[in-house]
């Protein structure tokens, strides 16, 4: 097949995991340039891993350089403009997520695409992990029945104490929802399909938050969005979602998410909330009513012992690094997808009804309205046996 050319925007922390996923893939891809806003950096990356063209400004990539695909790893603010400038140019994109700063971007670019017979995906791609996949296999063989309802839970205290530019976590477009929250709605929306109607209560808990970490401690961040929301989920399927996101919380005992069956319970009971669906592997636990604790009262002590099961991951993606991960392989399975005239996996319609369930969380929470989705998708089907792994 022949190889896509890529045209990577937006080269910070981020980048290094994408970039070093794409060169395991030399044979489907080519890394063809590279822009940061900085011409120097944008040469010192192009240089660490051999691209040939590096710009000083990403629209001039877009516009000048000789590729097939945009990379988009910019800060959520220039998704959009930079998104649509690539469909505009001809260019099939793939980009972090959000697909865009609002649901009425993200429509008018997916009506673009579709009108320039483009391919938009974008990530999480974290549900290709061997975790969330494995959860998946358990889920289409029917070990917990059919599934009635799920929870998530990312609950922190915010980045300031630990990322170096923290700012941009309470700007409009983040906040808990929008920033982390794509993971967890990605993550329910891959294994259980499309919402039907949601609604949230969200707040406001700082008007500043102070920066602790370096090189900026001491300042403050004026906070522009709401910082604690809880929110509920009518899956078409019938399946009731809960979830909590929040910068707000100083430590929690929660599990990141839970499912659960007529005939059972999925765990993924990781305690660290920048783990369970941000990360591809980890572990699973699974209940069942031959191991449930809870039958008599009083409790017999037989029953407390019962222990969960460990559901071995039988998937490939299984790193629980933030640092080395396999972060791109979505963008593969779309390069894939588009030699075989099939659906990408990590699409950009199910990243659109993603950003419309969180837009429309926070607008319940103002209107305090139940909200009914405009867009579905099709559920993407599991990463095939034959799915190549580098």
């Amino acid at each position: 097949m022949k190889k896509l050319r890529i045209g990577v925007v937006g080269l910070g922390d981020i980048s290094h995991v994408y970039l070093t996923t794409l060169q395991k893939y030399s044979d489907l891809v080519t890394l063809c340039a590279c822009a940061s806003r900085t011409l120097e950096k944008a040469q010192r990356k192009a240089a660490e891993y051999g691209i040939p063209q590096a710009y000083a400004c990403a629209e001039d990539l877009i516009r000048e350089a000789d590729v097939d695909l945009i990379l988009n790893l910019t800060t959520p603010d220039m998704h959009y403009p930079l998104n649509k400038l690539a469909l505009e140019c001809g260019k099939h994109v793939y980009t972090e997520k959000p697909l865009a700063g609002s649901f009425a971007e993200g429509q008018e670019l997916m009506q673009l695409a579709a009108q320039n017979n483009l391919r938009v995906g974008c990530a999480p791609d974290t549900f290709l992990g061997g975790r969330l996949q494995t959860c998946r296999d358990v889920l289409d063989a029917g070990t917990i029945g059919e599934v009635i309802g799920a929870s998530a839970f990312v609950i922190y205290h915010g980045g300031e104490t630990f990322h170096p530019n923290p700012a941009f976590f309470y700007h409009k477009g983040a906040g808990p929802l929008m920033d982390i929250g794509p993971y967890y709605v990605t993550a329910l929306l891959s294994l259980l399909g499309p919402v039907s109607t949601c609604c949230a209560m969200s707040k406001r808990t700082f008007d500043t938050r102070p920066i602790t970490s370096q090189p900026h401690c001491g300042e403050q961040i004026d906070v522009e969005v709401d910082t604690y929301t809880t929110g509920l989920m009518q899956f078409a399927s019938g399946a009731i979602g809960t979830a909590m996101f929040s910068f707000d919380v100083w430590d929690s005992n929660l599990p990141r998410m839970e499912l659960y069956g007529t005939k059972g319970t999925l765990c993924i009971p990781d305690i660290d909330p920048l783990d369970g669906p941000n990360i591809f592997g980890g572990d699973i636990l699974l209940r069942t009513q031959d191991n449930y604790r809870w039958y008599q009262m009083p409790r017999a002590q037989a029953d407390l012992d019962k222990d969960w099961i460990h559901i071995p991951i039988t998937r490939p993606f299984r790193s629980t690094s933030h640092a080395e991960n396999s972060r791109g392989i979505g963008l593969i399975d779309m390069v894939l997808a588009i030699a075989k005239n099939r659906p990408e996996r990590a699409s950009g319609a199910m990243a659109l009804h993603s950003l419309e369930v969180m837009e429309h969380m926070l607008d319940s929470a103002q209107s305090q309205q139940f909200r009914t989705m405009q867009t579905t998708f099709d559920r993407p089907a599991p990463l095939p046996e034959d799915f190549p792994v580098r």
